[in-house]
């Protein structure tokens, strides 16, 4: 990308994580930076909702990968335990399987040690099978980091290097074999294989459609150990976007960008809802990819235009359950999975050919309350609640104390039930003071996500690495894109790295690796 002579201005569009760490990043590279949010409130998808004394995370709420944490904000001078409050959690998560299985709940806790006496507690001989299938996580982790992650692509020298190559006969069968096949050679009990597969979801995927190399999430909450930042995800945002003013950040919320400018195929600036034009020499969108290609961008300026999207795989949508509980709920962890017994069916629900809701779901379940007192009133518990559902925004749309759409309202009614039964909690529906669903339909107005998706391109061996949306466009100069649909891909730590491959694009650093931290911090 060409620098331009005097002052650099740059327009971020977008205040969720992607656009704020964009912005924090390009401010201390030394450029004018003004980022315009839609919403009134930052965060995007990581956003924040309160209400009666109960706050909200709406959005992401596992704190993994922490080095990736750290090593952005070691970037802008400072640290993670500066900026947050990390507890660590134990257990890490809790299991449930349908009752129908008689299989009684697992706590699951992070540590080699831990997991392996777990495994093997469960089904004799899988705790060592664990602990080659974690060394062989932690090195796929290792390789991810250090060779693709932060490669923006731009050439193919990362991948030819001969170090790589090498490895490409160990290499080689985990992009070919899905993550479901891989666990289910190795391991017997379906809890320990939905144990394994399940981070197929946090990818946007199907543990049947996502490629083996993702095992490597294992890595993260089992090898490693699972994080909350205490005050929730908001305040993940809010240090960012401290950061980002000490840069010299102008951060405008209420501010619809409604079109990238451009002249001889050049960015030039945006404009606003209103007609107000702002000039820029670099133009970052954290908006939906799909979004700002189709609806920023004339036609003939589109590097992936509508015609380029038919042929992709979205993630999954969400139905979100956000639930104020009255008095207090042992029986859920700050973390809690419930495992359907038809669980490839589940997928099938979602990704097949005739989709639907699934019931019963496999679905997900946030007490932070569990951990954080500032989230729910005293003798209060704060839910929130996941399940994955087709990327459909037809499905309708939530609303608050059961003002949504009849199907979403009633869908979630059938999860609250759910929960009561699997989780031993028969007057769970007669405690909720505060309720509010949100479904595909809103993912879509409130966040122009493309199908009403919940989290991005979906992780399949043809959305990853060099096969993913780029950070740059390949038909306007000036115009970069971070977030869940661009490199790296979905999630925070992802989204704190698309960022920086912007700035390494703008280095001219053509190198796999993440960009150097400062000599004292």
């Amino acid at each position: 990308m060409t620098l331009v002579d005097g002052p650099r201005r740059a327009v971020v569009i977008g205040g969720g994580v992607g656009g704020l760490a964009s912005a924090a990043l390009l401010a201390s590279e030394g450029w004018d930076t003004t980022l315009f949010e839609a919403r009134d409130e930052l965060g995007g998808r990581a956003g924040s909702w309160e209400r009666d004394g109960f706050r909200f995370d709406t959005g992401p709420s596992w704190y993994l990968m922490p080095e990736v944490f750290e090593h952005f904000f070691r970037l802008l001078g400072t640290t993670a335990e500066r900026e947050l409050d990390l507890v660590p959690l134990d257990p890490a998560y809790r299991v449930y399987s349908d009752p129908s299985t008689g299989l009684s709940p697992l706590d699951v806790r992070s540590g080699r040690a831990e997991a392996t006496a777990l495994f093997e507690g469960v089904e004799p001989g899988a705790g060592a099978r664990l602990d080659a299938y974690l060394d062989s996580a932690a090195d796929a982790y290792e390789l991810a980091v250090s060779r693709f992650l932060y490669d923006t692509y731009e050439t193919t020298a990362g991948l030819r290097d001969p170090a790589l190559l090498r490895r490409m006969p160990q290499l080689a069968p985990l992009l070919t074999r899905s993550l479901a096949r891989h666990v289910e050679r190795r391991f017997t009990d379906p809890r320990l294989r939905q144990i394994l597969e399940y981070p197929a979801v946090f990818l946007g995927g199907s543990p049947y459609g996502v490629p083996s190399l993702y095992h490597l999430m294992s890595h993260l909450d089992l090898g490693d150990r699972v994080l909350y930042p205490r005050g929730g995800f908001t305040e993940l945002v809010a240090a960012i976007a401290r950061l980002a003013e000490a840069s010299g950040v102008a951060i405008e919320t209420g501010a619809r960008v409604t079109a990238i400018t451009t002249e001889a195929a050049v960015a030039t600036g945006v404009e606003l809802a209103g007609g107000h034009r702002v000039p820029a020499d670099l133009v970052v969108s954290g908006a939906d990819l799909h979004h700002t290609e189709t609806r920023l961008l004339p036609r003939a300026a589109q590097t992936y235009p509508e015609e380029w999207w038919r042929s992709r795989t979205p993630s999954p949508g969400a139905l979100l359950v956000m639930l104020g509980v009255e008095g207090r709920l042992p029986q859920l962890a700050h973390h809690t999975l419930l495992f359907a017994r038809e669980w490839r069916e589940n997928f099938t629900d979602i990704f097949g050919a005739r989709p639907r809701i699934p019931a019963p779901a496999s679905l997900y379940i946030c007490r932070p309350s569990a951990t954080d007192p500032s989230v729910a009133p005293p003798e209060h518990e704060n839910l929130f609640v996941l399940v994955p559902v087709p990327a459909d925004p037809q499905l309708g749309h939530g609303g608050i104390d059961g003002g949504g759409d009849a199907a979403i309202e009633a869908a979630a009614d059938e999860v609250i039930a759910q929960i009561a039964e699997w989780c031993g909690i028969p007057d769970l529906a007669e405690r909720i003071v505060v309720r509010r669903t949100v479904a595909p339909g809103d993912f879509a107005d409130d966040f122009g996500a493309w199908r009403g998706n919940a989290l991005g391109l979906a992780h399949t061996l043809g959305q990853s690495a060099v096969f993913r949306p780029r950070n740059t466009s390949r038909k306007v100069e000036g115009l970069s894109y971070v977030g869940a649909s661009t490199l790296p891909g979905i999630g925070l730590p992802m989204c704190l790295i698309s960022a920086e491959l912007v700035v390494k694009r703008l280095r001219g650093d053509r190198s796999p690796g993440p960009l150097a931290e400062p000599a004292k911090v």
